[in-house]
């Protein structure tokens, strides 16, 4: 196996997991963080009905994710643990609130005080799981304060008003991956409130974008050196990105209906591409590379032994279930 570098092979499966719970959790935690202000209750059945085939397999990604960075890089956990034991512990939280609201609510149909009290679960879980996932982005973006690989900081290092900014900016997004998810696979008056919600959410994504792009290089020397040294190709990203910002604008307009999911979807996929080149190799910043906080290659090779059996199952599976539940979801029609 010393023709294969098993570190950067993991990198690469774990960086494909983590894009792939962005890409397809993100819209069903962006129905949560819209969920208050659907136009009425049967346009929340609608919401909750598009994503409940499906929510609980997104979430596989978030799993193999976290499960391949215990495994084949120890140090990422032994530093990210107690330096962010508070926002993963906020996000966990929410993501089992909404999880349990997406059962509970349907059970509730004739109760209504029950009914309001899970739609607040599900909305509350989805926009803190989110907050909380962009936070820890944010935090990762400003690095870590460690030593010897241990961290050395306090409880609250990762609550700093640049990550508090891309929490938001994190949320909004998912609300624009949501209001575009809804435009595929609504119709009518829902529909049509998910169109007039997406340019003001994708004007907001803008602004944030914006002001994150020149705050990153300043908090982060690193950064700074590769998107103006040598590394002038990285600018790619962020274009590519504001490329398919606006094929969004051009497809609502047009009054599309796939498009501006997919154009949200390359949104994401681009601007996560240019953190990861932005960072790499660093997987602790800024301090540890992949190899640095690499586990044995003797037990690397041993789980990538494993995920290679498991992924093809994984991804045949994920899509059999949108090829299964794809068309539109009505009033009075769900999985349920």
């Amino acid at each position: 196996m010393d023709m294969f570098d098993l570190s950067l092979i993991w990198a690469l499966i774990i960086g494909f997991g983590i894009m792939m719970y962005v890409l397809m959790d993100g819209f069903d935690l962006g129905l949560g963080i819209l969920f208050p202000f659907a136009p009425d209750e049967d346009a929340r059945d609608v919401m909750m009905n598009s994503v409940a085939p499906v929510w609980d397999g997104n979430e596989t990604w978030l799993v193999l994710g976290g499960a391949g960075l215990l495994g084949a890089f120890p140090l990422v956990y032994s530093v990210f643990l107690p330096a962010l034991y508070i926002g993963v512990f906020l996000m966990l939280a929410g993501l089992v609130f909404r999880g349990v609201a997406f059962e509970l609510r349907f059970k509730s149909r004739r109760d209504r005080r029950g009914r309001r009290m899970w739609n607040r679960a599900f909305s509350w879980g989805s926009a803190i799981a989110a907050f909380a996932q962009g936070a820890v982005v944010g935090t990762y973006i400003q690095g870590f304060e460690t030593q010897d690989g241990v961290f050395v900081g306090g409880a609250f290092d990762w609550l700093t008003p640049f990550s508090v900014l891309t929490g938001i900016g994190i949320m909004i997004g998912y609300a624009l991956l949501g209001t575009t998810w809804l435009i595929l696979k609504s119709e009518g008056y829902i529909q049509a409130w998910a169109y007039k919600l997406t340019a003001p959410l994708l004007l907001a994504v803008l602004a944030i974008f914006a002001v994150i792009s020149i705050w990153t290089p300043l908090v982060t020397p690193f950064v700074w050196e590769r998107w103006f040294g040598n590394l002038g190709w990285i600018w790619i990203f962020p274009t590519l990105a504001l490329l398919c910002m606006f094929f969004v604008h051009w497809s609502v307009k047009r009054r599309r209906e796939l498009m501006p999911f997919m154009a949200t979807l390359g949104m994401f996929l681009f601007t996560y591409l240019g953190l990861v080149v932005s960072k790499w190799p660093m997987i602790v910043p800024p301090d540890y590379t992949i190899w640095d906080a690499a586990s044995a290659p003797e037990s690397q090779l041993f789980l990538l032994i494993g995920v290679l059996f498991v992924l093809p199952f994984v991804l045949v599976y994920t899509f059999w279930s949108y090829w299964v539940f794809r068309g539109k979801v009505r009033v009075g029609e769900g999985y349920h």
